[in-house]
């Protein structure tokens, strides 16, 4: 009797930024079929999962690294992964994400939940986790394995990258598929 092949254990992170790359993933529409023949889904905002896991193949991350929360989930994820990507613009550069860079945590903080009067107040301060002083590109945050970019990453060159790394290949994307934006 022949045993399965195992199948690659992915998984998928959203961290500071507004699920574009998520949502361009789940376009890859009947690619999806013939990807979960090769991997199951560990972690992820379609996952049930509390906690990321141990032994990890291969994790996409979408977002900047703008929280405490985030510095300590990239930090997990760096330990219990084999391959990590940079998954969209925002985890590549900061894109929009590091646009709060120019303006101090603390006036940022102020401006958001005491000046705006958001209809959390300030006792929001007290649930939220921290704020980096800076927005950072996950690799300012952790060794990154492979750069996937695009706002959001089309998904051609999301379905190029995948396969690239399923096959065990470097991921050379052709020139149409390395562009920004």
């Amino acid at each position: 009797m022949n045993a399965e092949p195992q199948k690659v254990r992915l998984a998928t992170v959203w961290l500071g930024g507004c699920s574009g790359c998520h949502m361009s993933f789940l376009d890859l529409d009947e690619s999806l079929m013939d990807l979960s023949e090769q991997v199951e889904l560990v972690y992820g905002p379609l996952v049930d999962a509390k906690t990321y896991p141990e032994n990890v193949d291969l994790c996409l991350v979408e977002g900047a690294v703008t929280n405490i929360e985030n510095l300590e989930l990239a930090r997990r994820i760096r330990t219990h992964t084999k391959i990590v990507v940079s998954f969209g613009d925002c985890a590549v550069t900061g894109n929009v994400t590091s646009m709060r860079n120019r303006i101090p945590v603390k006036d940022l903080l102020t401006a958001v939940y005491q000046q705006a009067r958001a209809p959390i107040g300030p006792q929001a301060l007290e649930v939220l986790p921290a704020l980096l002083e800076k927005a950072l590109p996950l690799h300012q945050a952790i060794r990154v394995d492979v750069f996937l970019p695009g706002c959001p990453p089309v998904p051609e060159r999301i379905s190029a990258v995948l396969d690239a790394l399923l096959k065990g290949q470097e991921v050379e994307l052709s020139p149409p598929l390395r562009t920004f934006g």
